[in-house]
Order: structure tokens, then C-alpha cells, then sequence
């Protein structure tokens, strides 16, 4: 009897996907879930819980306490449930489990929580030296497990976060052929010119809402990495889930392989990307475009494509043109610009005054710089009312050929016009620092070690609390550390970084570096629009991201030097910094999910995905 039921549900699974493929709406099919009294509940699976995509099986409709079916094509059971990662709970499956899954036998006898299965892997995690061990370690627990993947990044986040991203995922793109276990995502390759809407269709998720795509041209610090820039992707989307709650399968990312200019992986028998050099110019820009295109016509014009690790010509010229056709978003140019803009309203609470009442002086006028730059200077009229001309006045670059000034106009790249202002050309950054005065230093130039004694001194001689921001990633590329930064100022610099940093002990007191992390703001700005059915990206939009994650910092976080607000409390700010994106896409008229939801905090947190194990039928 019991096999026979099994027969039928198979039956109503394998219509259900059959019509999902075809495209058609799923509306008519409901998940009867049982409570563990016996009653019933309908799931209407219509909803936009768990992170804005349709909840087929009714899994983050049901509370906690019901039961629910582990669907796959089928009802997933015996040795496929263990090996299906969406479902496999490990040892966690209680004995009336392993009976009606057909798992006797398949499993040593005892049964062990997923709390407990957490204790163990983190065990296992902190045995390892080499932090790409414990990533490699990682990937193969998502492969397996994906809700222990994601309850451990959300429980142990801020020891796990440099593990999952940034600086072991930069080593793990240097790797990636060589620690290639499994592909995640699509590979799309100039070899499938033509065709791109083909290879979208080979993925088996219909309902996408994320795609983070890279070409890997300039991989974090690290330069051109070709296809093996796919970690980047895979590791962004890890913490969309993780910190901003968008359901595991309604991420996607993509590696665009148009070839590489790094001879070292093009001779290397292990590197996993077609072997040619880069592609550029009208090829490139014509691949690029039957990729956009096809990303549109397979999953509509409420998918959020977010472009990362691309060269800054090709960054901003990509964002510019789809910008107004398609929901894009670049992390590099605009959630660096959204997170550091946020440390720099943070830090007003510190430092006293608005923005327009300091100068800021940023060393690297790539696309990272500018893109803050400019975001800035929106704020500074956001403020102050104070007009985007004079608002660019108080912002200065330095590029690699000095000080950038209107005697140079010619020769700038179009994007670094703006930031051109009257002055006499310097090269020396000391020399700079002391003739423009700034309360600011923002590094952004990739340099390792360029922030040397002689400028962090000179910084500290012109302000009674010196603001150095050392952006650049990975941690060899970080233009000065915060132990520099505190001894050279004596203690009286406010300091922050792209990668992490100890805290740091001078003269008795214990100073916490900031992380100007863009993962305090990509998640939450993702699932802002998502569950806001956002069809476009707009400036006013970062400006909220920034501003609610700078409210968020509070006065016991400033009087520890600290301009970014704990890590551990990084998936509650997500919300709050999705609420109002959501808010601000409502009030523009950008928004399609409607009517709009009274309490956007409270909608965000039960749009979250939730990684705790489910009890099966």
C-alpha cells in the first residue's frame, strides 16, 4: 500500500513538472502539508515567500512544525535523497524517516541533529591551516547538504565570510582547475555564439530571480583569471543566500569564457577555459548583447543581473547600456560605492559636520572610485542640497600619473573627467595629501602598501581624527594595514578595509578595524528588489541602501573606532537595508509587486530562506 502511494504522488510530481517546463502558470497545484496533529493545511503557493520566487512545494509556506515532501522530479528516496543536496539531511533523518524513504541500511544507525552536524563540520573547519582547505572543504558540504551549508554560513558568519568570499575566494580563482571538483553554475563560452539562449535553457531552475556573471577579466586585486573567475560568482550567490535570504535555487551564476590574457593559465594543463586569447572590441560587445538578450527572453525583465569582476572599461560601459532596459547592477561600481558611502555617513557621527563640510581624497580612480565618487557626491546634494558641480570640488583622485587636473583634460579616460579640477600636477601622495588637505584618504588603487608612514603621518597632522579607508582585496593588496594606520596616528585614526583585519591593541586600548564588506549591502539590495518586483536599478536606490545600513551603526559601535555595524547581525540588517530599497522602488514607481506590503522589514525576514532541516513525510 505504502509503495503505491508512492506511485501516485510520483504521477501528480511528474505532471506538475512537465507543466513547469512548458512555461505555464502553477497556480492550480497546492501542497497539502500535515501538522503533526493530523490536520491539514493548503499552501498557496502564489506567495512571494523565500526571497520573492514562487514556492512550488509550499516548503517556506509551512511553519516549522508540518511536515513537507522532498520533491525532485519525483518524491526523492533511498540512496537518490542522499545524494540530492536540496533535500539530504545526513544523519539527521529520524528512524520514521528512514522508513519512509527507503534510507534503512543506507545510514549508520544514529541519528544526529543538524546542530550537532555543525558543531562537528566547524570541528573539522578550525583542524585546517590553510584557509583553502577549508573552502574546498565548504564546496564539497554545499554539494551534499545545501541547508547545512547555509545554517553554518548564517550561525557562524563572520568566521566563515573570509572563507566563502573574499581573500581565500581569490586564491581559490587562482586554483580553480586544480581544485575543480563539481561544475556549479553555466560556463558560457564563445563556442556557444549563437546558441546562448539554448545553454540558458539547459538549466533545470525556470524561476531565477539573481544571476551573478562574471567574464573574469579582473578578478578581484588579482587580474585577468578567464573562466576560473567562476568562483566569484558562486561565491557571491552563497552569501545572497545566506545573508539575504533568496531561496538557493533562484540563483544562478554564469562565467562568460571569451578567452584570457594570462599566459600563465593559458599554458597550464589544468585550466578549465577555452584557450585563446581575450576576445575584445564588436565580437565581444555582440556576445555580451545575445547574452542580455537571452537572459530577458528566458526569465523576463524581473531578473537581476549583477555584472562583477569585469574590466573597467567593459564595467561601465555595460552598466550604462542595459541600465535602462534591464534590472543590472554592478557590486564593484555601485555596491562598493553604496558600502563605502555608508562608512563615510558612519563615520559623521565621529568626525562632526556633513560631507560637504570635508574633503575626500581617493588613491585609484578606477571603476570602484569613481563609482563612489560619484555616489558621494549625490549624497553631499542629498544633504546639503548642495549642487553635483560643487560637490564634485570636494572630491580629488589620484591615478598613476599623479593628481588628477583640469591641465589634463585631454588625456583623461571619459570617466575620469568630472574629478578633473583646477590645480598644479603632483605625483609624490605625500605632497598631495598635504597640499589638498583632505579628512579623508580612500584607497582603491589594487597597490598593496602605498599608504606609507610618511602618508598616514601627514594625514594625521592635518586632522584630529584621520579617516583611511584601505579598500583594495585581497589583503596583499590592501594599501596599508590597520595596525599601521593606529601606531602611525597614535591611536587617532578612524580605519576601515575591503578585506578583514584583527583587532588591534595601542597603548591599552583595543581598536576593531571596520570591513567595508560589500556584503553588508549586495544581499539586502538584491532581495530589496526582488520581493519588490523591481524592473529597474536607480541612484536613489543605493543612496537608501547606504543610508539605512549607516543607521544601523550605533554610538557604542563609534566609541570602538568602528564606521560598520557587527557582522554577526549582517542577515538582520540585510532586511532592514532590503525594507528600504523596497521603499524607495515603491516611491519612484519602479515596483510591480503590488499592493505594497505594510511593514516592508517585517516582509523582508519572511521572505528570507530558512536553512533548518525539514521533517519529511
Amino acid at each position: 500500500m505504502q509503495r503505491a502511494v508512492k506511485i501516485s504522488v510520483v504521477a501528480i510530481s511528474l505532471s506538475e513538472q512537465i507543466t513547469r517546463r512548458r512555461g505555464l502558470c502553477c497556480c492550480w497545484f497546492a501542497s497539502m502539508d500535515e501538522k503533526k496533529d493530523g490536520s491539514s493545511t493548503t499552501v498557496d503557493t502564489r506567495s512571494t515567500v523565500g526571497g520573492g520566487v514562487q514556492d512550488v512545494y509550499g516548503e517556506d509556506c509551512a511553519t516549522e512544525d508540518q511536515l513537507i515532501t522532498p520533491w525532485t522530479l519525483s518524491v526523492a528516496s533511498g540512496y537518490n535523497l542522499l545524494r540530492d543536496p536540496r533535500h539530504n539531511k545526513g544523519l539527521a533523518f529520524t528512524h520514521k524517516e528512514r522508513d519512509a524513504h527507503y534510507l534503512r541500511g543506507l545510514l549508520p544507525p544514529a541519528v544526529i541533529s543538524q546542530q550537532l552536524q555543525e558543531k562537528r563540520l566547524m570541528q573539522n573547519l578550525r583542524s585546517f591551516e590553510a584557509p583553502l582547505h577549508k573552502y574546498i572543504t565548504l564546496m564539497e558540504l554545499l554539494d551534499r547538504d545545501e541547508k547545512l551549508f547555509f545554517k553554518l554560513l548564517v550561525d557562524y558568519m563572520e568566521e566563515l565570510l573570509p572563507i566563502i568570499y573574499t581573500p581565500t575566494v581569490g586564491e581559490a580563482c587562482q586554483k580553480y582547475g586544480s581544485i575543480f571538483r563539481r561544475p556549479r553554475g553555466l560556463y558560457i563560452s564563445l563556442n556557444e555564439k549563437g546558441k546562448i539562449l539554448e545553454v540558458l535553457k539547459n538549466w533545470p531552475e525556470k524561476s531565477i530571480q539573481v544571476i551573478v556573471v562574471t567574464d573574469g577579466e579582473r578578478i578581484l586585486g588579482l587580474g585577468d583569471l578567464g573562466c576560473q573567475g567562476m568562483g566569484i560568482p558562486v561565491g557571491k550567490l552563497a552569501l545572497y543566500t545566506a545573508l539575504g535570504g533568496v531561496r538557493p535555487s533562484a540563483c544562478l551564476p554564469i562565467n562568460i569564457d571569451v578567452g584570457t590574457n594570462n599566459e600563465k593559465l593559458l599554458n597550464d594543463e589544468f585550466y578549465i577555459g577555452i584557450r585563446q586569447r581575450r576576445e575584445i572590441g564588436k565580437e565581444y560587445r555582440d556576445f555580451l548583447h545575445e547574452f542580455m538578450t537571452a537572459i530577458k527572453q528566458n526569465y523576463g525583465e524581473k531578473v537581476l543581473v549583477q555584472f562583477e569582476d569585469f574590466a573597467n572599461h567593459n564595467a561601465f560601459e555595460l552598466l550604462e547600456k542595459y541600465g535602462p532596459t534591464h534590472l543590472v547592477f554592478n557590486d564593484d561600481i555601485q555596491g562598493t560605492a553604496a558600502v563605502v558611502l555608508s562608512g563615510l555617513v558612519a563615520a559623521l557621527k565621529s568626525l562632526g559636520g556633513t560631507l560637504a563640510d570635508h574633503t575626500f581624497l581617493f588613491f585609484g580612480a578606477g571603476e570602484a572610485g569613481t563609482g563612489i565618487a560619484e555616489l558621494l557626491a549625490l549624497e553631499m546634494w542629498h544633504q546639503a542640497k548642495l549642487p553635483l558641480d560643487e560637490s564634485r570640488k570636494k572630491i580629488w583622485f589620484v591615478d598613476s600619473k599623479g593628481l588628477i587636473v583640469s591641465s589634463r583634460m585631454e588625456s583623461l579616460q571619459l570617466f575620469k573627467k568630472p574629478w578633473a579640477h583646477d590645480h598644479e600636477p603632483l605625483t609624490n601622495l605625500v605632497d598631495i595629501v598635504k597640499a589638498i588637505k583632505p579628512t579623508a584618504l580612500i584607497g582603491t588603487s589594487g597597490q598593496g602598501k602605498t599608504f606609507t608612514k610618511e602618508v598616514i603621518e601627514a594625514m594625521a597632522s592635518l586632522n584630529k581624527k584621520p579617516l583611511i579607508m584601505a579598500l583594495s582585496n585581497p589583503t596583499t593588496q590592501s594599501e596599508c594595514t590597520a595596525e599601521e594606520a593606529y601606531y602611525w596616528t597614535e591611536g587617532r585614526a578612524i580605519f576601515a578595509s575591503g578585506s578583514p583585519f584583527n583587532p588591534v591593541e595601542y597603548k591599552g586600548k583595543v581598536f576593531f578595524p571596520g570591513q567595508a564588506n560589500n556584503a553588508y549591502v549586495f544581499p539586502g539590495f538584491g532581495l530589496g528588489l526582488v520581493m519588490s518586483g523591481s524592473i529597474r536599478v536607480h541612484k536613489e536606490m543605493l543612496l537608501a541602501a547606504s543610508e539605512a545600513l549607516a543607521g544601523e551603526v550605533t554610538e557604542e559601535d563609534c566609541q570602538k573606532g568602528m564606521i560598520y555595524p557587527p557582522i554577526p547581525n549582517i542577515r538582520k540588517i540585510s532586511a532592514h537595508v532590503a525594507a528600504s530599497v523596497a521603499a524607495k522602488a515603491y516611491e519612484i514607481g519602479v515596483a510591480t509587486r503590488l499592493p505594497r506590503p505594510e511593514n516592508l522589514v517585517k516582509f523582508a525576514e519572511s521572505c528570507m530562506y530558512n536553512p533548518s532541516y525539514r521533517s519529511y513525510r
